[in-house]
């Protein structure tokens, strides 16, 4: 294994050799975007893991913006990688058919990780084995007490509970993408303008979707202000956007901003002062979480910049030195199971908000101290890179045989 096998395993892949529309792209896919989205999939994981003590150092607790910004942005990379070829060779409507097949991927993978996590946690309370009320821990009574009227809701996208909230958006952003490519194709500032107005009509509260029934809840996850953040990533991609320079005055700037956000985001800095509360507090428009606040945004793209810095031209500070030193082995097979983790991150995904609730009742049954926290995290992340590893084997379709082969 050489130096540059990080790289050439992205070229394995016949999907990584696509273009993107609008300008040209790496003929193989970047490594940097499968290790930043290999390394989310674990934040995740820790996330949504009931009463997980790591959930106390992912990166949500040290500024405004936290792992859902890292895997929307790096989506609109994919997108630009996955899709972009299809617009580009065979036009909009071939393109739009292809973006058309990935939501209602998407559209199922939403129905059936509700239904199986929801059918999980009936089983669970049904049992009477836990002292935990695992159905109501996610809310899900309203559903189980009305199922007339919540299945043709849950199935119409007009009940999507919070815990469930990240792939319907995210399906709704896919949707938008033909949309914006097209705008882009009659003049680069209508693509822009369209982004910017309808992000601004989601933040001002104009433009959002109903989350149940009944009530007046929205989608957790505005799809509408999460937007600015996946085509970010997109037109990045797609060379609608200039690379950024390495300048230090930059690079000074957006760790000043990193650092300012600190005092303001630290639980236990504003359990102790109650001045920095109040700066929160009076920022809560500009930090809102569910329809994309400005200075989530402007967080996010410091903390961006940073990471883009950090690992070099082509991601060259990731990969492992050239000299076959321990350290080197290691660090080599690490950054090889991120990397796969990236490569499937949708499967990945849905594994991990499954997995992370059975983790949950797993600390329950076991108790929540640092042998049973370590045994069950390091357990989630190898159930997740063993996700990854079976979904890229399937993937492969190993059943097709070559030609004269037995």
């Amino acid at each position: 294994m050489t130096l540059a096998d990080p790289i050439q395993m992205t070229a394995q892949n016949p999907d990584r050799a696509k273009s993107a529309p609008g300008g040209a792209v790496p003929t193989i896919r970047d490594p940097r975007l499968d290790f930043f989205r290999g390394m989310t999939m674990f934040i995740i994981l820790i996330a949504h893991t009931p009463g997980n003590w790591l959930t106390l150092w992912i990166p949500a607790r040290f500024g405004f913006s936290d792992a859902t910004e890292v895997f929307v942005f790096c989506s609109g990379m994919a997108s630009a990688i996955a899709f972009g070829k299809v617009f580009r060779d065979q036009g909009l409507p071939m393109g739009t058919a292809r973006v058309a097949f990935r939501c209602w991927q998407v559209y199922w993978a939403h129905i059936c990780l509700f239904i199986a996590i929801a059918v999980t946690m009936a089983a669970l309370n049904a049992s009477e084995l836990f002292s935990r009320d695992y159905v109501g821990q996610l809310n899900l009574y309203p559903f189980f007490k009305d199922p007339m009227t919540n299945l043709p809701a849950l199935v119409t996208l007009r009940y999507v509970p919070n815990y469930f909230d990240i792939l319907p958006m995210y399906l709704v952003v896919l949707a938008m993408m033909p949309v914006v490519i097209a705008l882009y194709r009659f003049a680069p500032l209508a693509a822009l303008g369209f982004i910017v107005l309808v992000w601004a009509a989601a933040d001002l509260g104009g433009l959002a979707l109903p989350a149940e029934p009944w009530s007046e809840r929205e989608w957790f996850f505005n799809p509408f202000g999460w937007q600015l953040v996946f085509f970010t990533g997109f037109a990045l991609m797609s060379g609608w956007l200039p690379v950024p320079p390495v300048d230090r005055r930059l690079i000074m700037l957006a760790a000043a901003v990193v650092l300012v956000i600190v005092p303001l985001s630290y639980f236990r800095l504003l359990g102790t002062f109650p001045e920095l509360r109040e700066v929160r507090n009076s920022l809560s428009f500009f930090t809102d979480k569910t329809d994309f606040g400005l200075l989530r945004y402007v967080h996010f793209l410091a903390l961006a910049y940073l990471a883009w810095v950090a690992v070099g031209p082509k991601g060259a500070r990731l990969l492992p030195p050239s000299q076959d030193s321990l350290g080197a082995r290691i660090w080599r097979v690490v950054l090889k199971v991120i990397m796969k983790v990236g490569q499937q991150s949708l499967a990945v995904f849905i594994a991990s908000m499954y997995l992370a609730r059975l983790l949950g009742v797993l600390l329950d049954v076991l108790g929540r101290n640092y042998a049973s926290m370590f045994f069950v995290n390091m357990l989630g992340f190898a159930l997740l890179i063993g996700v990854a590893y079976g979904a890229g084997w399937f993937k492969s379709q190993p059943w097709r045989q070559r030609a004269g082969v037995r």
